[in-house]
């Protein structure tokens, strides 16, 4: 492959198996290399790719309309955007929806994010689900010039996501407390009510709508950055630890953060919750193991079953390492699985208010099935507290 020009196709998007997929883009101009994943939510693409998971990754939409409500303010679930870039398979329209306060392509140029359209989402989905998420480059140029074989070659010098601690990428540069609750209509977010609990969440890339549930469920939040001590997060005095999502590899962040909780579910009596990659590091930190999976989960409509109950959840998911259940050591047990594929979704110790789940409770996007966790929680810390 040779350099290419071609005005109308301004996007590309080139696969390390040397696969160059042409397309119009928009958006910020530029290049980035990453680990291509597809998302299957019909809703949230702003949230999606806010969302701190989503660091080192190139989403791949499978909802072929995207970006005709175009972005606000407060869809976004961080300060600033973690995804690489968006591949979908129509170009965004102009938005319609009362809340739009810009469009989209405008809203991912002022992100520094790189929009891919004109795509064969379907053959792409495919690809990725049997060959398994592949290392990818994708760029734009207005001008439509692209050495398409330095693409390729550059999507090969990506190191992947195995061994990589991203969440000192993405996690608060400092403590700071957090008083807004979940968005309602037609107010808007809730102003921070009655707080029964004081919370201690750890920021390993935290998506604002977790935090916004723990307030409405009757929290006192305060953040620490990924890297905190057990020392500092007995200094709060807390009811509850709260582990949150965030990207890369479990096992690679575990380095310093599995000692942590260790100590904390060691030597103190509060209750902890975990979701996505806080479920992997309270599994790591309890003696289980993580694996890489082929291509992850990521969407709003994965079926997750709680073993306990019986009841069957629809989620919102987004990770694609999972905790391998067949380690987790005596005293923890198995509470949830994909319907899926099997793989473990959550876990509890017998005899402690420490628990936690792979999927996203919170949603945003996606369905609110889970919600009830958070009041799980904070019940737990009631008792506590009693």
């Amino acid at each position: 492959m040779t350099a290419a020009r071609d005005s109308l196709l301004t996007g590309r998007l080139a696969l390390a198996d040397g696969t160059v997929i042409r397309g119009r883009g928009f958006g910020a101009e530029g290049e980035a290399a990453g680990e291509l994943c597809f998302n299957t939510a019909m809703t949230g693409y702003q949230e999606i790719l806010t969302d701190p998971s989503y660091a080192g990754q190139i989403v791949t939409f499978t909802f072929p309309h995207v970006g005709n409500v175009g972005a606000n303010a407060e869809d976004d679930e961080a300060e600033s955007a973690a995804a690489l870039g968006a591949v979908m398979r129509e170009d965004p329209t102009a938005p319609s929806n009362w809340r739009s306060a810009e469009a989209f392509g405008a809203w991912l140029s002022r992100r520094g994010l790189i929009g891919l359209g004109g795509v064969d989402t379907r053959r792409l989905t495919r690809l990725i689900r049997l060959r398994g998420a592949p290392h990818a480059v994708i760029a734009h140029r207005a001008d439509g010039v692209f050495d398409e074989a330095a693409l390729v070659e550059a999507a090969r010098r990506f190191r992947g996501l195995v061994g990589a601690d991203l969440a000192p990428a993405v996690t608060a540069p400092a403590p700071y407390d957090w008083r807004s609750g979940r968005w309602t209509w037609p107010d808007g977010h809730d102003a921070a009510g009655p707080r029964r609990s004081r919370v201690v969440a750890i920021d390993y890339g935290a998506k604002r709508n977790i935090l916004r549930c723990l307030v409405s469920a009757g929290c006192e939040v305060t953040v620490l950055p990924a890297g905190a001590t057990a020392a500092e997060v007995r200094a709060l005095n807390p009811d509850g630890l709260f582990l949150s999502n965030g990207p890369g590899d479990p096992a690679a962040t575990a380095v310093y953060a599995a000692p942590m909780i260790r100590e904390i579910v060691d030597e103190t009596d509060i209750a902890v919750f975990g979701i996505c990659l806080g479920h992997q590091m309270l599994g790591l930190a309890l003696g289980a193991r993580t694996v890489k999976m082929n291509h992850g989960h990521h969407g709003a409509n994965h079926p997750v079953k709680d073993l306990e109950t019986g009841k069957v959840e629809i989620t919102s998911m987004n990770h694609g390492f999972a905790v391998d259940a067949q380690t987790l050591p005596a005293g923890v047990v198995e509470t949830h699985v994909s319907l899926f594929d099997g793989s473990n979704c959550g876990l509890r110790m017998r005899d402690r208010d420490v628990f936690s789940v792979q999927y996203h409770p919170e949603a945003s996007p996606g369905p609110q099935d889970s919600h009830y966790l958070f009041g799980r929680f904070a019940e737990a810390m009631a008792r506590r507290a009693a």
